[in-house]
């Protein structure tokens, strides 16, 4: 017997780890064609340092920039996904990067957001924050 369809089936912790892994990817690729569209080329994706990852990083003439992007339910969402931004990792994993790639800091270098929501524009927010007082 198939399960009634007024059960709502509750997702185990793995599953959602996997629903929101593949979303976030999706998330994270969307926001990559963006930046495309306005120029940019994607250096690197996903980046992963010992003090934390960055989503992604992209480079438009001499301007580095590192994205951090937030995907949500809603588009009225964006203040609390703004302050659900580890700022202090973001800057960290940053450094690191700079200092494996010296050429990078040659030029501008800036921390962006991207804002996602369903049946929403992405939402950039240049310079969201910046590595100092961090």
């Amino acid at each position: 017997m198939p399960p009634s369809p007024s059960r709502r089936r509750t997702r185990s912790p793995v599953e959602f780890r996997k629903f929101a892994e593949g979303a976030g990817r999706r998330g994270e690729w969307w926001a990559g064609l963006f930046l495309q569209l306005h120029g940019f080329r994607i250096v690197a994706q996903r980046v992963k340092t010992p003090v934390g990852e960055i989503d992604l990083i992209a480079r438009r003439g001499r301007l580095t920039v590192f994205v951090e992007v937030k995907s949500r339910s809603f588009s009225h969402q964006e203040d609390e996904a703004l302050a659900a931004v580890n700022r202090r990792r973001i800057v960290r994993a940053a450094q690191l990067w700079l200092g494996r790639h010296p050429e990078a800091m040659a030029g501008e270098i800036r921390f962006d957001v991207i804002f996602l929501a369903p049946f929403a524009w992405p939402r950039h927010l240049k310079g969201a924050f910046d590595a100092t007082g961090v």
